[in-house]
This record gives C-alpha cells, structure tokens and sequence, in this order.
C-alpha cells in the first residue's frame, strides 16, 4: 500500500480493501462453521481480533496481507474432512467473489481496455493512470481479489495450509514438520514478509498474486 502513497485515492481505497477482506472472511469463515456444524464454539466477532499483524505489514509493503491465523486446531475434522477444508476455503473464496464482482462493475461502469493491460501487482502498487474514480473501484476489487488469492497459498500462516491439511487422509511427519516452522516458529510469515520486500522493484510476492490473478482481471477485459 505505501508504493500507493503517490496516488491518495488508489491508496485509500488498498486500505478499504484490506479491512473489507478481513471483515469477508471472518464472517464467510463463522458462517460456514455454524452451516456444517463445526461452529459451536466460536466466539462473538471482534474486529481487533482479525488483524494479524506480520499480515498487516505485508499488506503496507507489498500491497495484500492475511488476517489472524485460524490454525487446523480450531477447525475440527471429526465431522469430515471436506466440512473442516470447506470452513477455510470459505474466507478466501468469499474474498475473491467480491473483488470479481467490483471488477465487473468497474468493466460495465467504465471501459474494460485497461484490464487487458494491467496486472493486479501494478494495481496493488497505485500505478493506476487513470480518473479518480476509476482509480478508486478498480483498486478495491482488486485489493478484495489480491487478498484471497494470497490466502489460498497452502503454507502457514495463510488458510490454504488448513484446505491443503483437511484435504490429507493422514497428514504425516511432513505436515507436522511444516506446523513446526512455518507455523509455531513463525517461519512462513518471514518468508512472505520477504517476498513482500524483495526485490525492491517488484516484489517477489506480487509476482506470485499476478500468476495467480492476471486472469482473474483479464475475463473483464
């Protein structure tokens, strides 16, 4: 988001993004416990509780972060794995329909031909040459698209780990070797936080988001 700084309105809107896709998720996450039956134990909501912060700095630096991990301790799969798998797919799932849908908007609102040239790390970097207001829509849609896709990728702290480990039979020694570093010594948030900062011209995390998005951009176009 701070690459945004040069273009306040596309900066704003990064911000929004980021608060919209931790509220989303959280609350795609809740629902779809209680719908399969794994959410009786949940608390109440709590916005300040969302937050991660390793996510948060990686959002300022490299333009999309992730919210409070919730571990595979808190997603039981006693009554199936698919249920357990469907509860951490719903956040990030629910992230990217929105930013589908706010791209769409801005295609029938405004001319597509940008979305055939843009990619959505540029988007996420504010280099957006365009009005205000297209500026802000496109931004949004592509922060709430750029949010989920991050969380789909299946290392600790992020929720496709909890898909990856719910989709396993037996996870393994592997699995409980990958939850040792990359989780409880925090090592796959450094690793993110580092592809959020380098390289210095393109980070290496928004490389990652433009395999991932570009064509999520493109059917627009």
């Amino acid at each position: 988001m701070l690459f945004a700084l040069g273009e306040p309105v596309a900066f704003v809107a990064l911000v929004v993004a980021f608060l919209l896709g931790l509220a989303l998720r959280a609350v795609a996450m809740r629902f779809t416990a209680r719908v399969v039956g794994l959410g009786e134990s949940r608390g109440p909501l709590r916005a300040r509780e969302e937050i991660d912060p390793f996510g948060a700095v990686c959002a300022a630096i490299g333009g999309t972060g992730w919210g409070r991990q919730v571990t595979v301790d808190e997603v039981p799969r006693w009554k199936g794995r698919g249920r357990a798998a469907a509860v951490f797919a719903a956040g990030p799932v629910a992230c990217i329909l929105a930013g589908e849908l706010i791209i769409a908007g801005y295609a029938l609102a405004f001319s597509g031909d940008w979305l055939a040239m843009l990619s959505p790390g540029v988007i996420l970097r504010g280099y957006l040459p365009l009005p205000y207001a297209e500026q802000a829509v496109l931004s949004l849609g592509t922060g709430l698209l750029g949010f989920g896709l991050l969380a789909l990728i299946p290392i600790p702290p992020l929720d496709g780990f909890g898909i990856l480990w719910h989709a396993l039979r037996r996870p393994g020694p592997s699995m409980a070797w990958l939850r040792l570093w990359f989780e409880d010594k925090n090592i796959g948030a450094l690793i993110l936080l580092i592809a959020a900062f380098f390289p210095l011209g393109y980070p290496l995390l928004l490389h990652i988001v433009d395999v991932l998005g570009t064509l999520f951009l493109r059917i627009w176009a």
